[in-house]
């Protein structure tokens, strides 16, 4: 298997609005982050991913883009952008951007030259189509933030597409114009220096020709079949990585949402000429009573058999994303975990252990080194996501579910859960600004806060960092192959590493009650890399306690 940078680093995500504010206007901007760097060497991570900074009218938290060269005022500027490059790389800290080219804003240039009525250069920078008798939409197909995927535009007199926002029309991949245009931008960027993309929903770039209805589910058509994984897809990260990627020793992983064990292997098999990684979701997708609103936790052996999937299948062929949190996700001590005070912090770090001992590359995302978790929504007031308060809209005031059965589902998935801000010490707004944050700060930031935990060595933080050198130290941590053993158990979650003559054991108890689990023989006498709970004796069968991981290495 061949060793790259990539592969043994370990990867840190800023969502800027929410990370550290510099000038107390209440929101996260680029001298918050470079403030924040040396937390970050400390911490031992090797690369940022930054979701995007560029310049945006904020519908989506700036997912959608209004000038992808042009960093966002509420941000700061370009100067202050290449001051923080500079500041990482100094601290031998990468930089890897978010790259968002399904869509653009519909403030782009290119679509507000794309919707006007006379012919223009940019007339097929979108996917436009005429509606349906009675001027109904094109298709029944629903968009992934509510309501219909297309919109009518009264200047143009067509619908346009937006498989998210009506803010986010979809760009035409199809046209090689809007391709090269993506290519040069990507190209300045690297010549500016960073080291890499995280290339939000790309799977869906290219969509098929023909675009009929989908199948029903809930009260919209699903775009699925004819927008994931579409005709082109690889030919145009094929061309993407003739043209730009294979240049530049940078780092990519793509955001593939629905992806196949399959399917993974073509977007970055070891020699698909695509990406390096991508993202799947499998083992956080909620397909409850709502949907992906859910309040039902998912059985530990069946979180086991797809996470031991990935593992397996790609193993020697393309390379793993390793992930419990990000942007889109609620944390995963309130999730997977346990968040009461009792709790939160052991299983904080079981739940690390977990995932950091396996095969690929970690993401942490902000504040889950601290162990931070969901926020007590009260009321909707407290909600900022596009997606949470559009689905409250759809399944609550339309009448179709009522308050009480939707709020638990709502409070615990909401991707408002990671946005609250970090919370950097026990002073008002947690240390995040001086000013009134955007969104509300979690109330438990006097518990939970980095200048606690930095110098506290049984903290969450300070596990983190052990987690962080031991991957560094042993390779069998990045490169062994991954066993699962006790598929059927809903309480543990066991596994081995093997690279060569080293051999690991990774025991994680996922419930709040004790558990036996008898030692294999082979790991007698093994020495116990690390663990969540104090030294004890690892032979014969041992009694652990709620939440509590070890490694042992033999």
């Amino acid at each position: 298997m061949k060793r790259t940078w990539w592969k043994e680093a370990v990867i840190y995500q800023i969502y800027p609005r929410s990370f550290m504010d510099s000038n107390g206007d209440g929101i996260g901007d680029l001298k918050g982050i470079t403030a924040k760097l040396d937390y970050l060497k400390e911490l031992g991570i090797d690369v940022i991913w930054l979701s995007p900074v560029y310049q945006s009218p904020n519908d989506d938290n700036g997912y959608d883009i209004s000038d992808y060269q042009a960093i966002m005022e509420e941000f700061g500027t370009m100067e202050d952008f290449d001051e923080m490059l500079s500041e990482a790389h100094a601290r031998g800290i990468k930089i890897v951007m978010d790259l968002v080219v399904n869509h653009t804003s519909d403030e782009h240039r290119w679509f507000v030259e794309s919707r006007k009525a006379e012919d223009t250069p940019y007339r097929d920078y979108y996917i436009w189509r005429e509606g349906k008798e009675g001027n109904q939409p094109p298709n029944n197909w629903g968009s992934c933030f509510g309501g219909s995927a297309w919109k009518y535009d009264e200047q143009r007199q067509m619908y346009y597409l937006h498989l998210f926002s009506p803010k986010q029309p979809d760009l035409n991949w199809d046209n090689p114009k809007v391709r090269q245009e993506v290519f040069d931008m990507m190209t300045w960027w690297c010549e500016k220096g960073i080291d890499g993309f995280r290339m939000d929903v790309i799977s869906m770039i290219s969509k098929t020709k023909d675009m009929p209805d989908g199948k029903v589910n809930g009260l919209y058509g699903d775009f699925g079949p004819y927008c994931v994984h579409g005709p082109h897809v690889h030919d145009y990260l094929k061309e993407m990585n003739e043209k730009v990627l294979s240049r530049y020793d940078i780092m990519t992983v793509g955001e593939t949402s629905g992806v196949t064990v399959e399917e993974a292997k073509k977007y970055a098999g070891e020699d698909s000429h695509e990406l390096n990684m991508v993202f799947q979701f499998e083992h956080v997708d909620g397909h409850g009573k709502y949907g992906k609103w859910n309040d039902e936790r998912m059985p530990l052996s069946k979180l086991k058999e797809i996470m031991s999937k990935w593992q397996t299948e790609l193993y020697g062929k393309a390379w793993n994303s390793l992930f419990w949190d990000n942007h889109d996700q609620p944390r995963v001590v309130s999730r997977f975990g346990n968040d009461s005070p009792e709790y939160r912090e052991r299983s904080a770090k079981m739940l690390a252990t977990c995932l950091h001992m396996m095969q690929g590359t970690p993401y942490i995302y902000q504040g889950e080194e601290l162990g931070m978790t969901n926020y007590p929504f009260e009321t909707m007031a407290d909600f900022r996501d596009i997606e949470s308060v559009n689905a409250y809209k759809e399944w609550c005031e339309s009448g179709r579910v009522s308050h009480e059965e939707f709020w638990p589902c709502l409070c615990l998935i909401s991707r408002d859960n990671a946005r609250t801000p970090v919370q950097w010490n026990d002073t008002e707004n947690a240390g995040f600004t001086t000013g009134t944050p955007w969104i509300k700060v979690n109330p438990n930031y006097k518990e939970i806060n980095a200048a606690a935990e930095v110098k506290n060595p049984a903290s969450v933080f300070c596990y983190y960092q052990k987690l962080i050198a031991l991957r560094k130290q042993y390779p069998v941590i990045v490169y062994g192959k991954y066993t699962l053993l006790l598929p059927e158990d809903e309480n543990l979650f066991v596994y081995t590493r093997e690279l060569e003559e080293d051999k690991l054991l990774v025991v994680c108890n996922f419930s709040s009650a004790e558990q036996a689990f008898s030692v294999p023989e082979e790991f007698a006498d093994a020495e116990c890399l690390i663990s969540n709970t104090e030294e004890r004796e690892y032979e014969g069968t041992v009694a652990l306690k709620p939440y509590e991981a070890f490694v042992l290495l033999r």
